[in-house]
């Protein structure tokens, strides 16, 4: 009986340890693979554009006509300081919404010249700190997604 007491404690200490670890790791899962997956749309609208498009406004989903920046080589892939027509803002539902709204992801892409009919594109996206497990841990899952882009395709 003493023993099946003890082996009883033991259980429910490991019990509690294990609900801990299955938490967190769906809720760090299931925010990564969104990152994952709003950086992939991202690079797709981008791979979508002609290679010599200057103009297009991407900050937008579908993308619409200028001015906008386009493929024009230029960007940064820093999410705490994105540059102006590089980056956007999507809801927990990958749904794009303005700087000011009530975002959950942030995408930052950078277009950078590798050869001279070729392009790299980099997309970050990244999670709000207020987001889910996040928001307990300061630990912000993000993901880069990158292609090449070349002329004429």
């Amino acid at each position: 009986m003493i023993a099946l007491g003890l082996l009883l404690v033991a259980a429910a200490g490991i019990l509690t340890l294990a609900t801990v670890a299955m938490s967190t790791t769906e809720t760090q899962g299931h925010l990564a693979a969104r990152t994952a997956e709003y950086g992939q749309d991202k690079m797709e609208q981008l791979l979508a554009l002609p290679y010599d498009d200057k103009t297009t406004d991407t900050t937008q989903f579908p993308a619409v006509a200028g001015p906008g920046t386009g493929l024009l080589v230029g960007g940064g892939l820093n999410p705490n300081g994105p540059v102006v027509g590089y980056s956007d803002y999507v809801d927990s539902s990958g749904n794009p919404v303005a700087a000011a709204a009530n975002w959950s992801y942030v995408r930052v892409w950078q277009i950078t010249q590798v050869a001279p009919n070729m392009r790299q594109i980099t997309v970050l996206t990244q999670v709000r700190h207020s987001v889910g497990y996040a928001s307990q841990t300061g630990i912000l899952p993000t993901s880069t997604v990158v292609s090449l882009k070349s002329r004429p395709f």
